[in-house]
């Protein structure tokens, strides 16, 4: 391969949360860290490049975003998934959690409901709380080893008033990629029950054949005059330091209140070198290496899976069809979510996050980052085998 994904990179003391957090959140420094969703995965050379020419330049002012930056978006998005935008719609967010707050405060009101489907990124839980609104929950079922949508209980939900839909896609933590049936079933009935619909689609580009993302703004006119779109490359690139997403919402309205929201909130200046980064991600050299990632990940997948089934037969993969974060089912051990991470932390020397963090639906779970070298997942895994032995 042209892209180097093997070497293992020092990141100790680089003010790093997946590593210098670690004495902080596991209380061991020594714990192998497969938890924060970043890669320990060198951000492709071209961006990096990219940004030092950028330093050439003397002086670090104010930013904007330029011509460039929106034509570099607008080219990903038609040439990855066939969404034609106007550059007009986009909008941008110091990262998908600001967003989802920006939003929340811009589309509802305190006391209203919002939903979301459970288990779940945790700043979904905190976006809604936090700001004084009423949560709803459509738990997703696990039937078979993959995740289903209850569709009865979804409407169930929409019915009791809610105002915002957050939807994950694909899902994290679970790993799905929602079809194009399953997304139009929650957009009819979504438009069904007057509900606007917050897609964080952050992981759009991490997906595994033969799966597809499908924006949901994409379903149909009517849709996405409902949808505010959330977006960046920062999972893709490994650029989530340089604090930039974007929002693409065509509804003029929606967008009026979201930049309003923005503005009162104070976070409408953009990051010069999350610009930059983004220009150079979304790119043919981009798309070149995204394609090699892609590969280096299903093989890290294929090694856990084939790890499990010889060695760990339960615990259970769910399946990935996106993401880097698998998600693991240790159910079957019949320990408590406390005796399950000190078996972990303390025996076997790795730092997961705990399934309950996405809601009760994931106690027994745990998250795994496998966007690493190859040789970091054979090493977990044979510690976690040893941990568990007697078990």
């Amino acid at each position: 391969m042209k892209y180097d994904f093997s070497t293992e990179i020092p990141r100790q003391g680089t003010s790093t949360i997946k590593y210098d957090k670690r004495e902080l959140i596991f209380g061991n420094d020594k714990v192998i860290p497969m938890w924060v969703a970043d890669m320990d995965i060198a951000t492709p050379p071209f961006i990096i490049e990219r940004l030092q020419k950028r330093l050439q330049h003397p002086i670090l002012g104010y930013t904007l975003q330029d011509d460039e930056y929106n034509n570099s978006i607008a080219w990903w998005l038609q040439k990855r998934f066939g969404w034609q935008i106007e550059t007009t719609w986009l909008s941008y967010c110091p990262g998908i959690v600001a967003g989802l707050n920006h939003a929340v405060q811009a589309y509802t009101n305190p006391g209203d409901k919002v939903l979301i489907q459970s288990p779940v990124y945790h700043p979904f839980y905190y976006a809604v709380k936090q700001n004084g609104r009423e949560l709803l929950t459509n738990p997703l079922v696990l039937t078979n080893g993959k995740y289903q949508i209850d569709f009865e209980d979804f409407e169930a939900k929409l019915s009791q008033g809610v105002k915002l839909f957050i939807l994950c896609s694909p899902h994290n933590p679970v790993g799905r990629v929602w079809t194009t049936d399953e997304l139009n079933r929650m957009a009819d009935l979504c438009l069904k029950h007057k509900v606007l619909i917050v897609a964080d689609e952050i992981h759009a580009d991490l997906v595994f054949e033969p799966n597809k993302h499908i924006p949901f703004a994409t379903l149909s006119p009517e849709v996405a005059n409902k949808t505010i779109t959330f977006g960046s490359a920062s999972k893709t690139f490994n650029i989530a330091g340089l604090a930039t997403a974007w929002i693409a919402i065509s509804n003029t309205q929606l967008l009026k209140r979201y930049n309003l929201q923005a503005q009162r909130n104070g976070t409408w200046h953009g990051n010069i070198f999350g610009f930059e980064a983004t220009k150079a991600a979304y790119s043919p050299q981009g798309e070149e290496w995204l394609e090699q990632l892609l590969w280096y990940l299903a093989e890290n997948t294929s090694l856990v899976r084939n790890f499990l089934e010889a060695e760990l037969p339960k615990v259970k993969l769910v399946e990935p069809e996106g993401t880097y974060l698998l998600w693991l089912d240790f159910r079957e051990y019949n320990l408590s979510n406390d005796e399950l991470k000190k078996l972990l932390v303390e025996k076997a020397g790795i730092g997961l996050n705990e399934g309950e963090m996405f809601g009760e639906e994931g106690s027994g779970f745990q998250r795994m980052n496998i966007a690493c070298p190859s040789q970091t997942v054979s090493l977990a895994l044979q510690k976690i085998k040893d941990a568990f032995c007697d078990l």
